[in-house]
């Protein structure tokens, strides 16, 4: 059968389908566990959450699901030189983003304080923990790391937006690696090159890596039914990885008011933008988003741009100013049509199997 690939041979689970993990606190326990109770692999997202904050969240998926699932950290937490920014650098950004907090009429929040890298801990928590997948972003871990993960039978998961990255993962000894194309919202994971500058899209990457690496792939970005994981699949993947149509679940973290725009005419036209965290990301195109298009000299290097925006973003949604946020999601969500998980679940299974049975006839 079609799902009898060598990823869900290496995670350990029935379909090749995956979950993409959300940070930001857009990611549930209840929505992993869906998927995973499926018989995919849920993923939650954890590089926002202090060590303490992921063995708690791991011991409610425990209790939730007794089927693998997948924890993601991002290699690289933050953009910052030492940390933090200069009096000007702040000045810079205050002076830039002043007219929105004007018309909200809400005060600017203080300077960020200087970030600390939290990625160590997070990954000591988590070697602790013994999830069966971890997925990670932005980088490759040490050799150390992988090797630890390697001993304690947890499966590694890199992404790559660039035929380099993927060969760079490969050579760490990675056991699967995530194709992530253009289409997909969410952050632009790229890690060797300007994430501007690593746009190609997901079945085009998914056949430059095929044809220079062995390790398996997971397709990921433009991915929402059954067609999409067949034409993954048959362009050499092992594995696809679905994130906006799960995002869009009433099952997920996500605000009403964004899962309710997913399936608006709004969701027609995404862009990409490093006005709201500092770093690049596709989401519903917003006035905002818009209007910051080749101001980015004038952002706050991430994750201090995110903590900067988090009050606008607040009395925005306070206020309902929806052109003011952006809304993450890919350029798949016009065809989106499921809002519960188990039931997007069973359409993907049922149309993957559907198109591969056709083709004995």
């Amino acid at each position: 059968m079609w799902y009898n690939t060598k990823a869900a041979q290496i995670l350990g689970i029935e379909y090749p389908i995956l979950q993409g993990p959300f940070g930001g606190n857009l990611s549930s326990v209840e929505l992993v566990a869906t998927v995973s109770n499926a018989g995919g692999l849920g993923g939650y997202g954890a590089y926002t959450l202090s060590a303490q904050e992921i063995i708690e969240v791991d011991r409610q998926l425990k209790a939730a699901t007794n089927k693998p699932y997948n924890i993601n950290l991002w290699v690289s937490d933050h953009d910052a030189a030492n940390g933090g920014v200069t009096d000007a650098q702040f000045e810079q950004t205050k002076a830039l983003f002043k007219p929105y907090f004007d018309e909200l009429a809400i005060p600017f929040p203080d300077k960020p304080a200087p970030f600390k890298p939290r990625f160590e801990n997070q990954v000591e928590a988590l070697l602790h923990l013994k999830p069966a997948v971890f997925s990670f972003m932005f980088g490759v871990p040490s050799a150390d790391i992988l090797e630890q993960c390697r001993k304690l039978g947890i499966a590694t998961v890199g992404a790559a937006t660039t035929l380099d990255e993927a060969i760079l993962l490969e050579a760490a000894g990675v056991d699967m690696i995530i194709a992530s194309g253009f289409e997909a919202g969410g952050h632009r994971p790229s890690f060797l090159t300007s994430a501007e500058s690593s746009v190609t899209g997901t079945f085009v990457l998914l056949q430059q890596v095929r044809d220079k690496v062995k390790t398996p792939i997971i397709a990921a970005g433009g991915i929402a039914d059954g067609k999409g994981v067949a034409a993954a699949l048959a362009l050499g993947a092992s594995a696809a990885q679905i994130g906006t149509a799960f995002l869009a679940c009433d099952e997920s973290n996500a605000l009403s008011i964004h899962r309710q725009m997913l399936f608006s005419d709004a969701a027609k036209y995404t862009t990409l933008s490093r006005a709201f965290t500092g770093r690049l990301g596709r989401g519903i195109s917003s006035r905002v988003a818009k209007d910051m298009l080749g101001k980015e000299a004038g952002f706050l290097p991430f994750p201090l741009q995110t903590q900067f925006i988090s009050s606008l973003r607040k009395a925005a949604i306070e206020q309902k100013k929806w052109d003011m946020i952006l809304f993450w999601g890919g350029q798949i969500a016009p065809v989106l049509k499921h809002t519960k998980a188990g039931e997007l679940m069973q359409a993907i299974l049922k149309e993957t199997t559907d198109y591969f049975n056709d083709l004995k006839y």
